[in-house]
């Protein structure tokens, strides 16, 4: 070759040399994509975004979802320590978010009689006869589920459809008895607790409760409201010693978790719990434990939360499982016991409205502490004119702090008035409600409002999202059962159990009520940056069923069952 044609040659042969080269240094600067820990593929994922609205499968590195895909681009995440889930086509959405329930009370139900799916007072009067037989001397039988409207027929006698304590006692002479009503605003008692509490037909009815009497001024046995601290649980028996209260509190914790795993719940909105409560908590998470993340509401009075709130306040402690932000507090009571505070009397009991359970100058003092410490104010309200008052509460407060997301929170907002349904988009106060309620009260709600305030305002979620306002969803549970599904499914039917349907109008669609389980929690707990659905950096809590709930046919919903609860990336739960 000439001279000429070699240098020629020279400038190609340098640049094919170059491109041969310059590949290989770009791959080896680019980082390395570490093998995904956990890979779900074959699944329908239903992510609550808007791209990817679906999915076939998940990657998960960490605590964190790392890819969405089909199956094909997600195997590339596989490595030789992945471990690979095949979903055969089942369901995957986000965690379940319990948007109001009682934790502790999820593990003590699991320790006591559960009265739930009782249909008469002589079966619990039974079931509490079986308990006697077993009990140690003087010990107490506790229980709780029971509801007077759900029974196939009313006890005789009776007071106000409450049955009197004689059978109860009678079975049970020498252990004292409690029995809880589902929805925690009343409870009834035997002979033996009301003596050991030195209740008796001259002791005075406290504020904001009372306590039925027959028609010769004897108390009947049933308590209701802020009464029901007048029964002085545990008195007679031997006190448990410091060791003894912890395990029992730790059982009761683990307990707790491992319901609510069962169920698909991810998180936990907790609806008041104590400082103590808190301690063991961080305790049991720190040591693995408790697997469900848990978001809290101090529920003290006034004097100690102005001492705890500075110290207390805790946001994604433990990788995300324990937040403490939000302070409990309750204006008035149930509907089913006839607690709940109403603008105009009872349907079904002329001249009575109601309990106001905690005064509102109380509220307003605690709301002020909200504000100071950077908290949100959670607050129970049934009643309409329970509703009105909070309202008015947080409508001060809002007004006082403008430009301020405070994202405050009315607890169930069962029954309204028309004219206070829009004050919650346009304040943006959330409405805490749960689907299972509506479906579970139906049969009574409109002997006590009537049916014009039960059509306007019984459990109006469609009425409430059409002012912006957020909703979410939740079982109240041990009032309900903690079972997502079940509230679900009544959230999108409205449907009771004898097939009728309370106000279709209402009805959520599938989407709308799977959002209020899942990205509305996580908003309502200022938590949708982390949780509520699934997206690259979100974290890996997830929920596989063994049915389509967004397709199947509406029947259908209630049998799908969990089969994977996801918490963190780590399968927590598996069927």
């Amino acid at each position: 070759m000439s001279k000429r044609s070699l240098l020629s040659a020279f400038p190609f042969a340098a640049l094919v040399a170059m491109l041969a080269v310059v590949p290989a240094r770009a791959v080896r600067q680019q980082p390395a994509r570490p093998p995904a820990d956990l890979v779900l593929i074959n699944g329908k994922v239903v992510t609550v975004e808007d791209s990817p609205a679906e999915a076939e499968a998940v990657a998960i590195v960490g605590d964190r979802i790392a890819d969405l895909g089909s199956t094909p681009d997600i195997k590339r995440h596989v490595g030789p320590k992945t471990h690979v889930i095949d979903l055969k086509g089942q369901l995957v959405i986000p965690g379940f978010i319990e948007g109001h329930g009682h934790f502790t009370g999820v593990g003590q139900a699991q320790l006591n009689l559960n009265l739930m799916d009782t249909s008469s007072w002589d079966e619990i009067v039974a079931m509490v006869a079986d308990a006697a037989k077993t009990a140690k001397p003087g010990q107490w039988i506790y229980g709780r589920g029971w509801h007077q409207e759900k029974w196939s027929r009313t006890p005789e006698p009776n007071v106000e459809g409450f049955p009197t304590h004689h059978a109860l006692s009678n079975v049970s002479p020498n252990n004292p008895v409690l029995l809880t009503h589902a929805s925690g605003h009343a409870t009834f008692a035997n002979a033996k607790a009301m003596e050991l509490s030195g209740v008796t037909g001259q002791t005075q009815n406290p504020s904001g409760g009372d306590f039925l009497k027959d028609s010769e001024g004897n108390p009947t046995g049933l308590f209701r409201e802020t009464a029901s601290r007048l029964i002085r649980s545990s008195a007679g028996e031997p006190p448990l010693t410091p060791a003894e209260r912890t395990a029992r509190a730790r059982r009761i914790l683990e307990l707790a978790s491992q319901e609510v795993l069962s169920k698909g719940v991810t998180s936990f909105q907790d609806a008041g719990s104590s400082t103590a409560d808190v301690d063991l908590m961080k305790q049991m998470i720190d040591e693995g434990k408790i697997n469900v993340r848990l978001w809290i509401m101090l529920r003290m009075n006034n004097q100690a939360l102005a001492s705890s709130l500075a110290t207390y306040r805790t946001v994604d402690y433990g990788n995300g499982f324990l937040t403490v932000r939000g302070i409990k507090k309750s204006i008035d009571g149930a509907l089913g016991s006839r607690g709940a505070w109403l603008l105009g009397p009872y349907s079904d009991k002329p001249g009575d409205t109601g309990r106001n359970t905690t005064p509102i100058d109380e509220i307003r003092e605690a709301a002020k502490l909200a504000v100071a410490h950077g908290y949100q104010m959670c607050v129970h309200a049934i009643g309409d004119r329970a509703n009105r008052e909070t309202l008015n509460i947080f409508e001060e407060v809002y007004k006082a702090n403008p430009g301020k997301d405070l994202r405050w929170r009315i607890e169930h907002a069962q029954h309204l008035h028309p004219a206070d349904i829009p004050r919650f988009g346009a304040l943006g106060v959330i409405a805490s409600m749960q689907g299972v309620h509506c479906t579970s009260d139906a049969p009574y709600v409109t002997a006590r409002l009537g049916a014009r305030r039960a059509e306007e305002g019984a459990y109006v979620w469609q009425k409430l999202m059409k002012t912006k306002a957020v909703v979410t969803n939740g079982t109240d549970a041990p009032v309900e059962d903690v079972d997502p599904v079940a509230s679900f499914y009544s959230t999108v039917s409205r449907r009771t159990k004898d097939g009728k349907v309370f106000y279709p109008d209402q009805r959520m669609s599938r989407m709308e009520a799977l959002k209020s389980y899942t990205i509305n929690g996580a908003y309502a707990a200022f938590e949708e940056g982390s949780r509520g659905s699934l997206k690259p950096g979100k974290y890996a809590d997830m929920v596989i069923l063994s049915k389509d709930i967004m397709t199947v046919p509406e029947d259908q919903i209630p049998t799908a069952e969990v089969m994977y609860t996801i918490v963190g990336g780590r399968v927590r739960y598996e069927k």
